[in-house]
């Protein structure tokens, strides 16, 4: 019998060899980008490697048009699913790993906020002021941090400009309309000149979104899926000195999020753990609560101020292209809303600083030495709070150097972690114990051009993660994940030997492909093991095991004519524990198809059609994940008002099946997501 991954892997080897062997050569033509965002591998300007085969990213101009948050901007891609919480809240999901395993930074830095603690906390980064995100999966990765097997997630943006704008200014300005959530974003971007040497840029998103409009057949009580809108507002400043041999520069961001969290329920704050089960009170009481709960809706309240620092120096001393240095301190909370009321309070406030070394070529071998410091101080206040105080201390050190050799490309990395974890236990746990531990991994990889236009790519690594504090320390209810968590202060280093195999293809008569198989080995597999469930309310205990990850995904396009192109994409992934059964949240896997056309005179189109797979690998109380079917259109004009200045008018209608889309690989599986929308905006570039 076929599964999911036999269909998966025979479709898209089929459709290669039927491709690879056409008679059929149409023309060469480029098809402009769509409003749908689409994950390509290409170069990274602002960074001196080339990416492996593996790597992807996705450019600004496509940014701009796309989701308002890291988890939507990459959704839908191979490979690539969003753990949506709410409209406010989405992390991406990456060959069936997420959390700690797919970190994100911000121009190389922590993020320093609490997005990893937990699927309910936004990501403070704003991916429409980004020029480009990367998706690093090679060795490069460990330039930024370890661990994050499923892929690191880097965010470059220029709100500290690094040289100065053309003809002395240079900007953008965007606003657009959904039709699913009465949802209206504006933004902006300018960099201006200041004299000779000064550039100052600011820019800013705001946004108001209400809750969503459900799918026609779950409206039966209610037309939108109360407390699912979203509500932001995000600015920032910089200024740059910029000379002939680099620049030195600062930047100021501030924002405020307001989102709503679904799925409340009175009852679930009667439950306790007890002898490894939920205590969750007798009829009586449950009758009780239900009738002494006032319909206050429950609400998170973000805020966040960041003050950076960068500067780059090129050609520093002999031997050496660059030194650059970065500081980010960054003062973020929130507060967990019950109505008017903050049930509890979050603080995190933190340091994060690098300093990296690009050299020249010894021996053919080019590339950068660096260490970083990492010092966050997380304290949780009220009615939820989950663990004491904690401060966490990070001392790294990293290098990666790469070689070009005929056909051969070799890149080889390493990164060590030293952290310290202090926590004052007072109050939730008084018998825990301070943590420290001391992390190794390295990676290698190689690109080998073995005839023209194909490409094999061999990556492998051994990585290393040291456990976070809340996997250490948790105790204690948190109602936005419907979730009792329960620490484990005797956690040790997760460990993960990871291969990865692609072959990659692109020739001048319209044939691309890009193919992946990879596998991860780990042991110590950090993860959340639900003990009990009531309702949807669940008691868990983070755990180790021995674990085992392995899946497909890929791409392939095809330039019919030079109007139209046309693709199919897909991915699978296995996740199992060696004693615990599944890995949790693992997505079913997805086949879809793509056309994307250029009809001339400014004006593309896109259609896309992808099937997601039920799952029925379930972990301990999970229910089964529901397949679902997505059809996506779009449409675009590229105008042009004169030589300095472009717009982009496109609408989009989303979810056109009306589909009933339930997200396994969320914590709120069973809440359901939007339904038919449309987006409608415009954007300016000067």
């Amino acid at each position: 019998m076929l599964t999911r991954s036999h269909v998966f892997a025979l479709s898209i080897l089929s459709l290669s060899i039927q491709h690879a062997f056409a008679q059929t050569t149409p023309s060469d033509a480029a098809v402009n980008d769509l409003p749908t965002i689409e994950l390509q591998a290409q170069a990274t300007p602002k960074q001196p490697f080339n990416e492996t085969a593996g790597d992807v990213s996705v450019g600004r101009d496509q940014l701009i048009q796309g989701g308002t948050t890291i988890g939507n901007a990459l959704n839908g891609q191979s490979g690539v699913y969003s753990a949506q919480y709410t409209g406010g809240v989405s992390r991406p999901v990456i060959r069936g790993l997420d959390g700690a395993r797919v970190k994100i930074t911000q121009n190389g830095g922590d993020t320093l906020d609490v997005s990893s603690v937990s699927p309910d906390h936004a990501v403070t980064v704003d991916p429409n002021a980004a020029d480009q995100i990367q998706i690093l999966k090679g060795p490069e990765a460990l330039l930024y941090g370890a661990g994050s097997v499923g892929g690191l997630v880097n965010v470059i943006d220029h709100k500290i400009p690094s040289k100065m704008p053309d003809n002395g200014y240079e900007g953008q300005l965007g606003v657009r309309y959904n039709t699913g959530d009465d949802g209206l974003v504006y933004s902006g971007d300018s960099t201006v000149a200041l004299g000779s040497q000064f550039a100052l840029n600011v820019g800013g998103l705001k946004r108001d979104a209400n809750d969503y409009i459900l799918p026609h057949d779950l409206q039966e009580t209610s037309r939108r899926e109360d407390n699912t809108y979203a509500k932001s507002n995000d600015y920032h400043a910089g200024l740059s000195w910029i000379y002939d041999r680099g620049y030195t520069g600062v930047a100021y961001s501030e924002r405020h999020d307001r989102y709503g969290i679904p799925g409340d329920n009175p009852l679930y704050g009667l439950c306790k753990p007890s002898a490894g089960k939920l205590d969750c009170g007798t009829l009586a009481d449950q009758q009780a609560a239900l009738q002494e709960q006032d319909g206050a809706a429950a609400w998170i309240n973000l805020k966040e101020k960041r003050y950076d620092f960068k500067t780059e120096l090129n050609d520093p001393f002999a031997g050496f292209s660059k030194l650059a240095a970065q500081a980010t301190y960054t003062d973020y909370q929130h507060q967990e809303m019950d109505g008017d009321e903050p049930d509890t309070t979050f603080i995190s406030k933190g340091t994060d600083a690098r300093i990296t070394l690009d050299n020249m070529a010894w021996a053919g071998w080019t590339g950068q030495f660096g260490t970083q410091y990492t010092q966050q101080k997380l304290t949780i206040n009220g009615d939820e709070a989950l663990m004491d105080p904690t401060v966490t201390k990070r001392y790294s050190v990293f290098g990666m150097q790469e070689k070009q050799v005929d056909q051969l490309h070799f890149q080889v990395s390493s990164r060590i972690d030293h952290q310290t974890i202090d926590i004052d236990g007072n109050d939730v746990d008084v018998g825990a114990k301070n943590y420290t531990g001391t992390a190794y991994s390295l990676a290698g990889s190689t690109d080998w051009a073995f005839k023209p236009n194909y490409k094999l790519s061999l990556t492998g690594s051994h990585q290393e993660r040291l456990p976070l504090a809340q996997e250490l320390y948790s105790n204690g209810a948190h109602m936005a994940t419907n979730t009792y968590e329960l620490g484990n202060d005797d956690l040790q280093k997760e460990k993960s030997n990871n291969l990865e195999l692609g072959l990659h293809f692109d020739n001048d008569q319209g044939l691309k492909y890009n193919l992946s198989a990879f596998q991860s080995w780990y042991n110590n597999f950090i993860y959340a093991n639900t003990l009990d469930r009531f309702q949807d309310f669940r008691l868990i205990q983070y755990d180790q095991t021995d674990a085992r990850f392995y899946g497909v995904d890929g791409d392939v396009s095809y330039q019919l004519s030079p109007r139209y192109n046309v693709g199919v994409f897909g991915d699978y992934v296995r996740g199992k524990l060696d004693d615990a059964g599944n890995a949790p949240r693992i997505p079913g896997g997805r086949l879809g198809t793509r056309i994307k056309a250029d009809f001339g005179q400014g004006y593309s189109g896109t259609a896309e059609y992808y099937h997601v797979f039920g799952q029925d690998d379930l972990a301990n109380y999970e229910t089964e994940g529901k397949s679902y079917n997505m059809l996506n259109l779009g449409l675009a004009y590229d105008g042009q008002i004169n030589t300095k200045t472009g717009y982009q008018l496109y609408a989009k209608a989303n979810n056109l099946l009306d589909s009933k889309v339930y997200l396994h690989e969320s914590f709120l599986s069973d809440v359901p997501q939007i339904g038919r929308n449309f987006t409608m905006g415009i954007n300016f570039n000067f």
